[in-house]
């Protein structure tokens, strides 16, 4: 059954006007201005309004953004980009410590969510609905139906990997896959998922570091 997929994230906080959303002719303008330019990354498009760290309420979190990497493994590309709009924290795989994410009462710092719920700090309120990192994982290899959703899946611990906690029920947390098949080769699963959840977790880091801040949401280079 054929289907259209999409997502969207909550953008309101940063949002004036409410009316204004994208429509049909915003995603066919996307596609007419498509090039093979490297995509900007941080504060545009869908990364304009994104915003992190929202456990301990808005006027503790950080400027989200918009993220992009891709690993070309002899002849096949992997890539991702991804709009990071998550109710947790971002964590650096390579330090296990969180660069971005819900800063400490005095703005000046993080708490690290899941440390501070260690701690017995718990969040006063949450908002369901609020808080969505969706992102898009391709390949030139060819893929068949089925292995398009299992890349889907395994981008996933990409985002485990760099965000916490992830997957809330807070959070609508979905990543799409597409092959291009352009490479004319299948490639193999194990392989291409591995590369999946590498580009998806780059991609998120690409898009904190990035992220400029605004008054009273700072981004990480403002820390």
């Amino acid at each position: 059954m054929p289907i259209v997929p999409a997502a969207v994230l909550f953008d309101l906080w940063l949002q004036t006007e409410a009316k204004i959303r994208p429509d049909a002719d915003a995603g066919y303008a996307a596609c007419v201005a498509a090039s093979t330019e490297a995509p900007a990354q941080g504060c545009v498009g869908a990364g304009a309004g994104a915003t992190l760290g929202k456990l301990f309420g808005i006027e503790r979190a950080m400027k989200g953004g918009i993220g992009t990497a891709s690993i070309r493994v002899g002849a096949i590309t992997v890539g991702a980009l991804v709009a990071v709009n998550a109710i947790g924290d971002v964590i650096d795989p390579a330090t296990g410590r969180a660069i971005a994410g819900a800063r400490t009462p005095d703005g000046h710092g993080l708490v690290n969510s899941t440390e501070a719920f260690i701690r017995g700090e718990l969040p006063e309120r949450l908002q369901i609905g609020m808080a969505t990192t969706i992102g898009i994982v391709a390949t030139d290899a060819q893929l068949t139906k089925t292995q398009a959703n299992k890349l889907a899946t395994m981008a996933h611990d990409g985002l485990a990997r760099t965000i916490n906690p992830v997957h809330t029920l807070h959070d609508g947390d979905t990543m799409f896959a597409l092959a291009t098949c352009a490479a004319s080769r299948p490639g193999q699963m194990a392989v291409l998922g591995a590369l999946a959840a590498e580009v998806t977790a780059r991609a998120v880091l690409n898009a904190v570091r990035s992220a400029t801040g605004l008054p009273g949401l700072p981004a990480l280079r403002d820390l």
